[in-house]
């Protein structure tokens, strides 16, 4: 394959963390880990993916791979005929654990397009904050998961006449996430199709006015967390696609940790006050048994980034970690 002329972008998507508890389909958390991708343009028509870490092996390395097709949908929205790619990727978000893999491989391919478009030679198109949004709602049917991954911090997303809005939020400084990951997965459709369409009036107003206790928890107040994360929403009715996800919730929420379903599970996240109380969750759910990861991570600030580099430059090139 011919490389002469060729344009790559580097590109980092974080994981997220979506409903928090409360904010069913509305809230979302960036988390510091993530995917990297190098994107290389070539003069051969087609697209190639080459994987290591996550997924290697078992999700497709062609045209149909989902970064792939989510730059293409960028270029032919924008009616642009997209060139020639070749991706090298290192994923380290889990699959099918809730941290958001599907949203952050969408956006990987919208800021993968987003900065080919702005460096191309002869008709440059540089995106706003609203049209990466849109292009990755458009692909992921709601915004809640792609919002934070996009832009980073804590985000309140919605949907306007206008389409897919968003407001970013600093998290305050002693907010400790700390994520458990399970070897099982559970399968975001099969999870969301055991919501039922109406919930008790009740329900509706506790869920108000814990995830509008979330916000100023998260942003502003953090000994509130534990409140601020009751849900009556949507974990319950879920409960039973994960059982060992709700047994640790239950384990870690009776012993007063802010602990909640990480978007559709079955990860479980622990939002802790301080960075002790979180070691005190990942030693409870060590103790509780079972096969779960723990990631001690901190909250994503940048959200998606692309930058130029080199054609010939790989992941493990200086400067490309």
């Amino acid at each position: 394959m011919s490389r002469s002329g060729s344009r790559a972008v580097r590109v980092h998507v974080p994981a997220t963390s979506a409903n928090l508890g409360p904010g069913f389909d509305t809230l979302g958390l960036a988390l510091a880990y993530g995917d990297e991708l190098i994107a290389v343009t070539r003069e051969e028509t087609g697209a190639t993916v080459r994987i290591t870490g996550v997924g290697e092996g078992a999700v497709p390395t062609d045209a149909s791979n989902l970064v792939v097709r989510s730059a293409a949908h960028v270029y032919a929205r924008l009616g642009r005929a997209m060139p020639g790619i070749d991706i090298e990727a290192h994923n380290r978000i889990p699959h099918g654990r809730g941290m958001g893999s599907s949203g952050s491989a969408i956006v990987a391919g919208v800021m993968i397009a987003a900065g080919l478009l702005e460096s191309d030679p002869e008709f440059p198109i540089a995106l706003s904050e609203d049209d990466l949004l849109g292009y990755a709602t458009e692909l992921e049917g709601h915004p809640d998961n792609v919002a934070p991954a996009l832009f980073g911090g804590l985000t309140i997303a919605w949907t306007a006449p206008t389409g897919p809005r968003f407001k970013r939020l600093l998290v305050h400084r002693g907010v400790s996430p700390l994520v458990l990951v399970p070897e099982f997965e559970v399968s975001t459709a099969h999870a969301r199709s055991l919501q039922p369409a109406h919930v008790p009036y009740e329900d509706a107003v506790f869920n108000l006015s814990r995830s509008s206790l979330l916000i100023a928890a998260l942003t502003q107040s953090p000994e509130l967390l534990f409140e601020a994360t009751e849900d009556r929403l949507h974990q319950n009715y879920r409960a039973e696609a994960m059982p060992q996800t709700r047994d640790l919730v239950a384990v870690l929420r009776d012993a007063g940790h802010a602990a909640v379903v990480s978007g559709a599970g079955p990860s479980i996240m622990v939002l802790a006050g301080d960075p002790a109380e979180r070691l005190a969750a990942a030693d409870l759910a060590a103790a509780h048994g079972g096969d779960w990861t723990p990631l001690i991570l901190a909250v994503d600030i940048l959200g998606a980034t692309v930058e130029a580099v080199p054609a010939d430059a790989t992941l493990s090139s200086p400067g490309t970690e």
